[in-house]
């Protein structure tokens, strides 16, 4: 779904999918696999970070911010390529680590999109304000399309969820947790 096709959900569709040209971007941006790790750090939990070298079980990285340290090797988790940031199904991350999951979360969050899922499960992340993804434009937009045909949302999941009752011959059943 391209910028274009993006338009049926009004105002909302910022907060929905990052814009094509980011995604673009994403995709030609620099990367080298090799050296690309996170780094577990006290404060921040986790700090993006190349990888300088590996010995005796030892790895020594420098971090975004500038500063070298050595840790375990079991204290660095590979990085995915920024054509991941912001991934909207977290299941197609190359990297499916603790990290990679919170920092892709972080993200989407930084950019006020909320929903994310992560093979057949939708996280939603606590905005604590009210955001314009709720209103008729938005339900229409998602009304009869698959969960791959839009970006994640609880509109997109109950659609779905919907229309499979529609269609069964058996008993269904929903399951929602989280807190209120």
């Amino acid at each position: 779904m391209g910028d274009g096709e993006m338009e049926c959900f009004g105002p909302a569709a910022i907060y929905l999918r990052k814009p094509e040209r980011e995604r673009i971007e994403a995709q030609t941006a620099p990367f080298d696999a090799k050296t690309a790790f996170f780094v577990t750090d006290a404060a921040e939990m986790y700090l993006k970070s190349n990888l300088v070298s590996r010995e005796g079980g030892k790895a020594t990285v420098k971090t975004h911010c500038g500063k070298t340290v050595t840790v375990k090797e079991d204290e660095i988790f590979p990085m995915n390529p920024p054509k991941f940031d912001k991934m909207e199904d977290m299941a197609m991350m190359t990297h499916l680590n603790e990290p990679s999951v919170l920092f892709n979360l972080k993200e989407r969050y930084a950019a006020w999109m909320i929903y994310t899922y992560s093979g057949l499960f939708c996280a939603t992340v606590n905005p604590y304000k009210w955001l314009p993804v709720y209103d008729t434009i938005v339900v229409a937009g998602y009304r009869g399309k698959k969960r791959i045909e839009a970006p994640p949302h609880i509109f997109s999941i109950s659609d779905n969820a919907y229309q499979f009752m529609l269609t069964a011959t058996t008993g269904c059943q929903i399951l929602s947790v989280g807190s209120p």
